[in-house]
């Protein structure tokens, strides 16, 4: 990441006033830094020290970030320097650019980059960024993150359900895509009937396409669930679940729902079918299943 001067900052005569303070190595075990990342933390330590806000002191920051781009202090110490002296911030949001290409799963550089786009309130570059990050890695959890504070903090919604669907035509099973679906809808035309209604049978053909992802199943059973209806409350998903059944489609996830839409419909010998129907191949929950047969009993007598 960094051109700069290797040359160490102990034989730099600008940095002659400077006294290092020397990184604590450890009484017991100590930690084998290189020489160069001792010299450039003991004059970061000291600068830091000095509350320094200068260029001499920003370029510091820049090699500790190469030697170490996890370290929390020192992007805090150089967003002070950003904030203290006239420093293009264009340049900086580069400078970001380049350390989230190399290190795109690194927290500190992505808080970086959106404290910097508080700075600037400019917001253009960061959903190509995202996209891009995606692009190579579909659940980076950091870039997803970010993308929904710039969606909401600017109010970009237009075209990210689309931008959702192009990830779920490349693969169906991304489970961070069908979250920032259900984000997007929570956050623009809210969760009424009719858009459950759509958003049901936009999932039904994911479901059907591949009725053992899970990650359409939790989409449909969570915006249902999730906004105080019952799934006996959705006709066309109530009969799109038999009907998988009827087909002979022993998708776990699809026999859970269908063994709820039951309980729902006190028709609790038929639930009690289904979940007999998922102990027959052994899982971890096997013991869920009993336990829920044996509530289901226990309704029934009461």
């Amino acid at each position: 990441m960094s051109d700069s001067d290797e040359t160490p900052y102990s034989e730099r005569p600008d940095w002659k006033d400077i006294t290092p303070i020397p990184l604590p190595c450890g009484d017991v075990v100590q930690i084998m830094y290189s020489d160069r990342f001792k010299d450039v933390y003991s004059y970061m330590a000291a600068i830091m020290q000095k509350k320094e806000y200068s260029l001499r002191a920003f370029e510091l920051t820049t090699d500790a970030i190469d030697l170490n781009a996890a370290n929390y202090t020192v992007w805090h110490y150089r967003r002070e320097i950003l904030r203290n002296m006239n420093i293009s911030l264009d340049q900086e949001v580069e400078f970001a650019d380049a350390v989230i290409k190399d290190q795109p799963k690194n927290y500190q550089v992505w808080h970086h980059r959106r404290c910097l786009i508080e700075m600037t309130g400019d917001p253009s570059k960061e959903l190509d960024l995202t996209a891009t990050t995606l692009g190579k890695d579909a659940k980076n959890y950091h870039a997803w993150d970010h993308r929904q504070w710039v969606v909401s903090q600017y109010n970009l919604w237009e075209g990210e359900l689309e931008f959702v669907e192009k990830l779920l035509q490349e693969d169906l099973r991304n489970n961070s895509a069908w979250n920032h679906r259900y984000f997007v809808v929570t956050n623009t035309t809210g969760w009424d009937k009719e858009v459950i209604e759509r958003e049901l049978e936009y999932t039904r053909a994911y479901i059907n396409k591949a009725p053992n992802n899970e990650s359409p199943w939790n989409y449909a059973t969570g915006m249902i669930k999730g906004n105080g209806h019952s799934m006996v409350d959705f006709k066309s998903f109530v009969e799109m679940c038999e009907d998988l059944y009827s087909r002979q489609i022993r998708s776990p996830f699809g026999l859970k729902v269908l063994a709820e839409i039951r309980e729902e419909r006190e028709d609790y010998e038929k639930a009690i079918d289904i979940y007999m129907v998922l102990k027959e191949t052994p899982t971890v929950r096997d013991r869920y299943w009993d336990y829920k047969v044996q509530c289901i009993r226990e309704l029934m007598t009461c």
